[in-house]
């Protein structure tokens, strides 16, 4: 029985290197990106280049854009996913697999409409950047049906290292909101924590050294260590994404009844560096935002 055909849309920061691994690991794999130059890469390492989302509608569809909204419009029209998979006929019912960070609430919803029309969503949100992307040491947080889960686990087991199935579609998306509770508060701490040991002269470097070497030591620290050091806060993982991702954690808790305040904090602190400018840098950028504010008189 020939595996399944493989297609991946969006060819950013962390779908690029996910779908050169997948092509070296599955042999073939169906790309598209809306700007069609970003494919070129890949067409010469082997991938087929599709020219519209309907061209790469596949059994398993993995979509590694930034929010629901831009899944959703390469889904509906003449040259979306569902045009696609009506077209292809394949037989099974195809599986879109949403890898992006978006409302647990909404791709439940998604999941609701698709699901009469012979689609199934599973939600696989990720953690560990573009260093785990290219290395595929990525944690795979999966909410969808057995079958659907079990139909694409090959698949995921190749875009991570850490998979587990949490539960029914929005349940990776709540796991990631926990993720994202984490980074940020630990982001804010770890910036934070350099705005004091500069106020009294300590040196950065040393101070990281030492935080690295006990309990506040982490993945975070590790990965964003020169960043602080030099000051470079281009590209990376951006604060306005970072305060995107908050912002689904309240509404999240909101659901549950529940009141979080260490993610209300960090929110403000996230919104505040966006609001500073900052919003496109790396989100270890919020240290520039915490040293202007705590150095203003009130």
């Amino acid at each position: 029985m020939n595996a399944p055909r493989v297609s991946l849309l969006g060819l950013g920061r962390m779908g690029e290197p996910i779908a050169r691994r997948l092509l070296a690991d599955l042999g073939a794999l169906t790309v598209w990106n809306r700007t069609a130059t970003r494919t070129s890469g890949l067409a010469a390492a082997g991938a087929s280049v599709a020219a519209t989302p309907a061209a790469a509608a596949a059994p398993i569809t993995l979509t590694v854009l930034t929010d629901l909204v831009d899944v959703e419009a390469v889904l509906d029209g003449p040259d979306g996913l569902l045009a696609g998979w009506a077209r292809a006929a394949d037989g099974d019912r195809p599986v879109l697999v949403v890898h992006g960070t978006v409302s647990s609430v909404r791709v439940a919803a998604l999941a609701d409409r698709l699901g009469p029309l012979g689609v199934d969503v599973v939600d696989a949100p990720l953690s560990g950047g573009v260093a785990g992307a290219e290395s595929g040491a990525l944690s795979v947080m999966v909410g969808g049906t057995d079958e659907a889960v079990q139909r694409v686990w090959p698949v995921l087991e190749r875009v991570g290292r850490t998979v587990r199935h949490l539960g029914p579609v929005g349940s990776g998306e709540v796991a990631k909101a926990c993720n994202q509770v984490v980074v940020a508060a630990t982001l804010s701490a770890l910036s934070e924590a350099l705005v004091l040991s500069d106020a009294y002269g300590v040196p950065a470097d040393a101070l990281l050294d030492l935080l690295s070497g006990g309990l506040a030591g982490s993945e975070v620290l590790r990965q964003k260590r020169d960043r602080w050091l030099t000051g470079d806060f281009s590209g990376g993982g951006s604060s306005v994404n970072q305060l995107k991702d908050l912002r689904f954690v309240t509404e999240a808790a909101a659901g549950a009844g529940l009141d979080l305040p260490v993610a209300t904090t960090v929110l403000g602190v996230y919104r505040q560096s966006v609001d500073d400018g900052d919003g496109d840098l790396d989100h270890s950028g919020v240290v520039r935002s915490l040293t202007r504010h705590a150095r203003q008189e009130d």
